[in-house]
């Protein structure tokens, strides 16, 4: 059978990761705002007449270079973003012989739900 994942989780091999997911996504969040902030600053330095300052640049390529290290650590490990705001994670397993989705929000204590790889959140079902 095919599977479109290498990666398969158990629910306890999932939840062993939730702590530094968790951190993972945190530095994600904390770094995007950071973007946000260089981007604004960015664009006031682009009006006409002003010298874009290498400093803002270098901090902004800084902070895009940190984002991607983060996202090698999801992407190497076949852990799926689904909504970095809410912390919305998916971990391909495999569940009756079928390759599912064990869904997880930051805020939930556990992985608790599971669902099939096209039906995305609202297709949640518990474990």
């Amino acid at each position: 059978m095919d599977h479109r994942f290498e990666k398969h989780y158990t629910r306890d091999e999932a939840r062993a990761l939730l702590p530094q997911v968790r951190q993972w996504l945190k530095q994600l969040n904390a770094l995007r705002h950071d973007l946000e902030r260089h981007d604004k600053h960015l664009n006031n330095l682009m009006n006409p007449g002003h010298d874009v300052g290498g400093d803002t640049v270098n901090q902004w390529i800084r902070t895009l270079a940190d984002m991607q290290g983060v996202l090698a650590e999801f992407q190497r490990r076949e852990i799926q973003i689904k909504d970095l705001e809410r912390g919305l994670v998916d971990f391909p397993a495999i569940i009756s012989g079928k390759e599912v989705f064990l869904c997880w929000e930051q805020d939930e204590d556990d992985i608790e739900f599971w669902h099939d790889l096209d039906t995305g959140y609202s297709g949640r079902e518990r474990l």
